[in-house]
C-alpha cells in the first residue's frame, strides 16, 4: 500500500454545485456587473462637473448662466443612472 504524503494532492480546486446554486451565482454576477456599469456612469457624469468647478481657483466667483436649468438637467441624469434607466 502506498502512503500519500498529503491528501491535498487530490484537491483539484473545484466543488460540485446544484443547478439552483449555479443560477444564484450567475444572477449575482449579472447584478454585480450591472451595478458596476451604473457606478462607472455615475462617476463619469460627476467628474466633468468637479473639473469645471475646480477651474480658475484664483477667482472668487463662478459665472454660471442658466444655472437652475443646467442643475435640473444634471439631477435628471443622476437620477436616471441611480434608477438604472
Amino acid at each position: 500500500m502506498v502512503k500519500l504524503m498529503s491528501e491535498d494532492i487530490f484537491d483539484f480546486g473545484f466543488t460540485a454545485v446544484t443547478e439552483e446554486e449555479l443560477e444564484a451565482v450567475q444572477q449575482t454576477k449579472e447584478t454585480k456587473d450591472a451595478l458596476e456599469t451604473r457606478l462607472d456612469k455615475l462617476y463619469n457624469a460627476i467628474q466633468p462637473l468637479l473639473d469645471n468647478l475646480r477651474k480658475n481657483p484664483e477667482k472668487d466667483y463662478i459665472y454660471w448662466p442658466n444655472r437652475s436649468d443646467k442643475i435640473d438637467s444634471f439631477r435628471e441624469l443622476i437620477d436616471s443612472i441611480y434608477e438604472g434607466k
